[in-house]
């Protein structure tokens, strides 16, 4: 099963949902990509992660056209900037979804706050990615 999730970045959002899917099942092949990628993860993104038990540390942001040309069970993109500037695909897509999360790295205030940000957009991306995984993925195993 290929699965490629997409962000405008790649350094946040996308992540998270890649490293919270490797952890439902190692048996998936999970990529992420950016339309846009930034220089390396975000460290918050890290921390907030490695709290959970998901070490996403090694991860790296990539461009989306590295895996433009593949064929993909599951192409989702994560952020409304992503789903929009990515309408064509040029490989073989099986299913095309958007789950739309608040992107923490533009969170602006106090260091508690944008922790706060990071832990509640990270917990959202489990509970979107686990239901992704039980009745659209694991049902096609």
């Amino acid at each position: 099963m290929n699965i490629l999730i997409l962000c405008t970045g790649n350094s946040c959002r996308s992540q998270m949902a890649q490293g919270w899917l490797q952890s439902f099942d190692s048996s998936l092949t999970v990529y992420s990509a950016g339309t846009e990628p930034a220089p390396k993860v975000s460290s918050k993104a890290i921390k907030v992660m490695a709290e959970a038990g998901i070490d996403i540390s090694h991860h790296t942001p990539t461009h989306v056209s590295l895996y433009s040309d593949k064929a993909w069970d599951f192409v989702i993109t994560v952020c409304s900037e992503a789903n929009e500037s990515c309408p064509v695909f040029s490989g073989k897509v099986s299913h095309r979804l958007h789950y739309g999360f608040d992107d923490p790295g533009r969170a602006v205030g106090t260091d508690e706050f944008i922790w706060s940000e990071f832990r509640r957009v990270r917990d959202e991306i489990r509970k979107t990615f686990e239901a992704f995984y039980l009745e659209k993925v694991k049902p096609l195993l």
